[in-house]
C-alpha cells in the first residue's frame, strides 16, 4: 500500500471516528424532549414521504383546586374523626397532617373529640416510635389524607392513621362533587 492510500486511509478512519463521536455526543444531553415542529414547518414537509413525525402532547393531568382539595381532605378526616382507632391505646391526643386553617376547622367541627385534636405544634416525633402528646407525655395518633388527581367529578383519596409501626392502617375512599360538596361514596 502506497503511502497516498494510507494516509487517505487514516484519514477517512479518523474522520468515522470523529462522526460516530458527533452523534454519540449529541445523544448525552440531558433534553429528552422531543422537537416539536411549528405548524408551518409541518405544512411543507407533510407532502414529503420523509416527512418527520411529531411527538404527542403530553397529557397534562387536572389538579384539584386548593379549595376543592381542602374539602376532599375535610371530608376524610371527619370520616376517620368518627372510627375508634384510638379507643383500645390510651390515646391522649390525635394529630392531622395538613394546613394550619385545616386543623382549626376540624378543631372547632369536633371540639368534644376524644381524645382531643390537637396542631401539630404538641406533637413529639421520633422515628420509629410512637408519637408523643408533649402536654401530656401520653402516646397519640396522627391522622393523614393523600389525594390523588381528579378523573370528571370523582377523585380517589387515602387516609391514614398512624400510632406506630404496629399501630397504623388506611382506608381508600372515592369522593364525588355534589352540588359543590365532595362526598364520600365509599371507603374500603
Amino acid at each position: 500500500m502506497n503511502t497516498n492510500q494510507r494516509r487517505f486511509k487514516t484519514i477517512t478512519s479518523l474522520a468515522a471516528s470523529m462522526a460516530m463521536l458527533i452523534v454519540l455526543s449529541a445523544g448525552c444531553g440531558t433534553d429528552k424532549n422531543p422537537i416539536q415542529f411549528s405548524p408551518e414547518h409541518m405544512a411543507t414537509l407533510n407532502s414529503r414521504a420523509e416527512a418527520p413525525m411529531t411527538a404527542p402532547k403530553k397529557n397534562e393531568k387536572p389538579k384539584l383546586p386548593k379549595q376543592d382539595l381542602f374539602d376532599v381532605e375535610v371530608a376524610v378526616y371527619s370520616y376517620l374523626l368518627k372510627g375508634h382507632f384510638w379507643d383500645d391505646g390510651g390515646y391522649s391526643a390525635v394529630f392531622l397532617q395538613g394546613d394550619d386553617d385545616e386543623v382549626d376547622a376540624l378543631i372547632k367541627a369536633f371540639p368534644n373529640h376524644v381524645p382531643p385534636i390537637k396542631p401539630s405544634s404538641s406533637v413529639n416525633l421520633q422515628p420509629n416510635r410512637t408519637p408523643v402528646d408533649k402536654e401530656t407525655g401520653k402516646p397519640a395518633m396522627i391522622l393523614s389524607v393523600d389525594t390523588l388527581e381528579p378523573e370528571g367529578d370523582t377523585v380517589q383519596a387515602i387516609g391514614k392513621w398512624y400510632a406506630g409501626g404496629a399501630v397504623s392502617g388506611y382506608y381508600t375512599f372515592i369522593l364525588k362533587k355534589n352540588a359543590g360538596n365532595w362526598v364520600i361514596e365509599s371507603a374500603k
